[in-house]
């Protein structure tokens, strides 16, 4: 009959191989998220990772038969969507970080495998994560060629300089400036600008104008 203390060091060993699987698994994602900039990078992804397979191996070896451990996994999904809603930023009518909580919610998933011992299941799903995120550039290239068109309606604060700053904002997004117009309504300065070229950098280029300090509205058309 097996030694007690030979149990608790075997159930540890395995527990450290888990904990090191998920270091693993979560840091490449979390590499990926890093190089892209994201603020979830890797430091947060290798946690969420090793935390949701601490508490779903913790879960099984306290329920133990006497409990349902499917409790605590319920739980981690819950403080995963908290920390997840914390990278999603919302101002002025712009919203971003949508990807990156998608990622902590997959990336806890896997860890929650590892705990589980789903060990082939988590490494391929991290695999299938990392060609989503990192080997579909190639797509999004293509579909970023297909050129499309803007109107930009912006009410700002009058400003010797505000028609050159946010002019030169716009442009350093990479669209490009087909008609520049100004004129002054009431105590706003109305500026129109038509843009012209992949959709995702018109959505930067709002967002960039929208956080401007003297920019009171933005408003689109296609």
């Amino acid at each position: 009959m097996p030694d007690f203390q030979d149990v608790m060091a075997s159930l540890r060993l395995d527990l450290l191989g888990q904990l090191l699987l998920a270091t693993l698994l979560g840091g490449a994602i979390g590499m990926e998220r890093e190089i892209s900039g994201k603020p979830a990078g890797l430091r947060t992804n290798i946690l969420i990772c090793v935390g949701a397979t601490l508490f779903t191996v913790l879960s099984v070896k306290l329920s133990a038969g006497r409990g349902d451990p499917g409790r605590v996994a319920a739980q981690i999904l819950t403080g995963v969507g908290f920390i997840g809603a914390g990278t999603i930023l919302h101002a002025r009518g712009s919203v971003t970080g949508l990807t990156s909580a998608a990622t902590i919610w997959v990336v806890s998933a896997i860890g929650m495998a590892v705990g589980s011992g789903a060990y082939v299941e988590a490494i391929g799903t991290t695999l299938l994560v990392m060609v989503v995120l990192a080997g579909l550039g190639f797509v999004e290239s293509s579909v970023a060629r297909r050129r499309s068109y803007s109107r930009f309606t912006i009410h700002a604060s009058p400003s010797a300089t505000a028609l050159e700053d946010l002019e030169a904002l716009v442009r350093r997004t990479g669209v490009e400036l087909t008609r520049v117009e100004s004129r002054h309504e009431n105590v706003d300065l109305v500026i129109e600008f038509d843009l012209r070229g992949p959709k995702r950098l018109h959505d930067q280029a709002r967002t960039a104008v929208l956080h401007h300090p003297g920019v009171r509205s933005v408003t689109t058309g296609e």
